[in-house]
């Protein structure tokens, strides 16, 4: 006997149960793009790898280890995307969309990475994520914050979440603070782990971002990238936390938040929780100026970020929110001969002229009395029953489920009114 298939380790089921606190996520997150004015953009999910090489970087633990490549039939080296920004960028450029002008866009859907399954993470991952273009001031990159923030709010965890903010700098800076850095690791290098020693040699910034406890000291100790950014930089970090504090925002600077990779400059933010365990950044962000240009493109200034849907679902479902469950508002009942003739084109023109409503119609016989009991566990508020009297004269019963109100016959015109209240 065979055995019986199941999903790959890692990529998950959504079960109707679950989907309610998704939808209400995602719904709510379709609002907040429309309050700002965000236009959406849909990229495809499999990618040339080189993509993800020339913009994540060969020698990062994504590319080398995590990412689903595979070759074609016409032996290109193809890529599931792990994440959305060099997809959105490579869009962009593609379709001219950079020259001269500014975009605000934002996408969600699923990225894969080849990583050890855990709760809040997982191979197959779904992401929402923004990325603006074209516009160089801190006032962009506040907006981005407000926006999260508000987000936050709607979804009902902002008091789950805090803000943790720091400087890059310009490259020039973060050159010269790299070779201090090193310096001063190069010390404690006996006392490293071999993930943080590999970085010192290929991406040092990534050492402060280190979650060994054995190490907190020694990046505690570190030289601070803030203490040694360029005015125009420090100008430009301090502009953004005055408007931080003019939206009433509050924040952590946090000197060990980086970014590895060399096309990131000046502001990088993640909103961050305790109630997720290790998994503790629900939405991470950052200035990626060098992007565009490393790609192929002309140089254009950019920020955006991307927020984890499984992560920010388990958060919700820990909150006091309540979902709409996906259960109808009216099951209909037909009983009798010939009354689907009747009961099936009346329900059609329910739906013409009340499209707000769900109905759930009865489809697979049964006595009125197993019909009936169906109607109940359905969670519908009314039923509507058709047998063989209302086919005859053209009308319908309607039962009010959740209450003791006797039922009523009416007329089509009879039943919109009431139906059409709800």
């Amino acid at each position: 006997m065979s055995k019986t298939l199941q999903a790959i380790r890692g990529m998950n089921d959504l079960l109707p149960a679950n989907v309610a606190a998704w939808q209400f996520v995602e719904s709510s997150f379709r609002l907040l793009m429309k309050q700002y004015a965000y236009t959406e953009i849909r990229m495809p999910i499999v990618e040339k790898t080189e993509l993800f090489k020339r913009s994540i970087g060969e020698v990062t633990d994504i590319v080398e280890k995590e990412m689903y490549t595979f070759d074609d039939r016409n032996g290109d080296s193809l890529t599931l995307r792990p994440e959305g920004t060099a997809s959105c960028v490579r869009a962009c450029l593609q379709n001219g969309l950079l020259h001269n002008q500014q975009q605000r866009l934002w996408y969600m859907g699923p990225m894969f990475r080849h990583e050890r399954p855990q709760k809040g993470r997982y191979r197959q991952f779904h992401q929402m994520g923004v990325e603006t273009f074209g516009m160089p001031g801190p006032e962009i990159d506040a907006e981005l914050i407000a926006m999260t923030a508000r987000f936050w709010k709607i979804i009902g965890i902002e008091k789950d979440v805090h803000l943790e903010i720091n400087s890059l700098g310009t490259s020039e800076s973060r050159a010269a603070y790299k070779l201090l850095l090193v310096e001063y690791l190069t010390k404690y290098k006996t006392s490293l782990d071999d993930d943080s020693l590999r970085r010192l040699k290929t991406n040092p910034l990534r050492v402060l971002d280190s979650k060994n406890p054995d190490l907190k000291e020694i990046i505690a100790g570190a030289p601070k990238l803030l203490d040694h950014l360029d005015d125009e930089s420090s100008s430009y970090f301090n502009a953004l936390c005055t408007n931080l504090d003019i939206l009433k925002i509050k924040f952590t600077v946090n000197t060990s938040l980086v970014r590895g990779l060399d096309y990131y400059s000046q502001t990088v933010f993640e909103w961050v929780t305790d109630s997720l365990g290790a998994q503790g950044t629900v939405c991470a962000g950052g200035r990626y100026d060098g992007l565009v240009e490393q790609l192929g493109g002309k140089v254009a200034t950019a920020i955006g970020f991307a927020m984890g849907i499984e992560r920010l679902v388990l958060m919700v479902e820990q909150s006091s929110i309540t979902f709409d469950e996906n259960k109808p508002d009216i099951y209909v009942i037909i009983a009798g001969k010939d009354t689907e003739q009747y009961a099936f084109p009346l329900i059609e023109n329910i739906r013409d002229y009340v499209s707000t409503v769900s109905i759930l119609a009865n489809c697979d016989g049964g006595s009125f009395k197993s019909q009936m009991k169906k109607a109940d566990k359905s969670g519908a508020e009314y039923a509507i029953i058709i047998g063989e009297d209302e086919a005859a004269e053209k009308n319908i019963c309607l039962k009010h489920l959740r209450n003791n109100e006797p039922q009523k016959k009416m007329n089509f015109d009879a039943l919109l009114k009431v139906i059409g209240n709800k």
